[in-house]
C-alpha cells in the first residue's frame, strides 16, 4: 500500500484522498517537460497537484490546474496551499470538456499525465479507473480541448506508454498538432521503450528524439541521467 504522503526536497504531496498516487511517470514528466518560455500553464487532470507544483518550482509561470474528481481536487488544493509557490497556482474543480467552453484566455504551455489505457481490464476502484482509462477523457476530447486552449505558438506536452503514445501522435495530426520532441523512456539501456514524453506544436518541425534509461540494469541502481533530471526533487538523489 502506498504511503499517505510523499516527501520531496522542497514540498510534500499528501495523497490519502487520491486514487492515483505519486508514481515514476508523474515525477519524470514533471522533471522533463520543456518549460522554456512558459508564462501561463494549464495542467489537465492534476490529481494530487504534483506536476503543477513541480512546474512552479522549475519556472515563474502562472499555473491553472484542473481536476474533475472532487476528492482529488481537495487534495490538490491542500498540497498547493502547503507549498511555497501557492500564489502562482490556481486549482479548479472542472473537467477539460467544460473548462474549454468558457475560458477565453489561451495557455502557452499545456501539460497532462492523462488517462491512457484504451482496452485493458479495469480496476474495481472507480477512482483508479477514471485516472487510468480513457472513459472520462478520451484522446479526441483531450486533443479538442487542447486545440481550443493552446496559444498559436504554445506547446502541448504529455507522457504515455509507448503503444498509446504512438497512436496519439497520429491522432494529434488531425487536430493540427504535430510532435516536435520525443523522449523515449527505457527501464534500462538494453530494454524496450516503455514510455514516451511528447511535445506538440501547431507548426510542423523535425522531431528531436532522445533516450532516457531509469536503471543501469540492476534493481534500484539508477542511471546518472535519471538522477540528473530528478535531482531537484527526489530526496534520495
Amino acid at each position: 500500500m502506498a504511503n499517505n504522503y510523499f516527501n520531496f526536497k522542497q514540498f510534500t504531496i499528501n495523497q490519502n484522498k487520491c486514487a492515483f498516487k505519486v508514481g515514476t511517470d508523474g515525477v519524470l514528466f514533471g522533471a522533463c517537460a520543456d518549460l522554456t518560455g512558459a508564462e501561463r500553464i494549464l495542467d489537465i487532470g492534476t490529481g494530487t497537484g504534483l506536476v503543477a507544483i513541480m512546474s512552479a518550482q522549475r519556472c515563474n509561470a502562472d499555473i491553472v490546474a484542473i481536476e474533475p474528481d472532487y476528492s482529488s481536487y481537495e487534495q490538490a488544493c491542500e498540497n498547493v496551499n502547503n507549498c511555497k509557490w501557492k500564489t502562482r497556482i490556481r486549482v479548479i474543480n472542472q473537467d477539460l470538456q467544460k473548462f474549454s467552453t468558457y475560458i477565453d484566455q489561451k495557455f502557452n504551455l499545456i501539460l497532462t499525465n492523462p488517462p491512457y489505457f484504451r482496452d485493458s481490464l479495469k480496476s474495481p476502484d472507480p477512482g483508479r479507473t477514471a485516472a487510468r482509462h480513457t472513459d472520462t477523457l478520451n484522446s479526441n476530447e483531450l486533443l479538442n480541448g487542447v486545440s481550443i486552449l493552446l496559444s498559436d505558438r504554445g506547446t502541448f506536452q504529455l507522457i504515455m506508454p509507448y503503444t498509446e503514445g504512438t497512436l496519439f501522435i497520429a491522432e494529434a495530426g488531425g487536430f493540427g498538432l504535430f510532435c516536435t520532441r520525443l523522449i523515449k523512456i527505457k527501464p534500462f539501456p538494453s530494454g524496450e521503450i516503455i514510455r514516451l514524453i511528447m511535445k506538440f506544436e501547431r507548426n510542423r518541425k523535425p522531431v528531436t528524439e532522445s533516450f532516457l534509461s531509469l536503471e543501469t540494469g540492476t534493481r534500484h541502481s539508477y542511471t546518472e541521467e535519471y538522477k540528473n533530471v530528478t535531482r531537484d526533487f527526489y530526496l534520495k538523489f
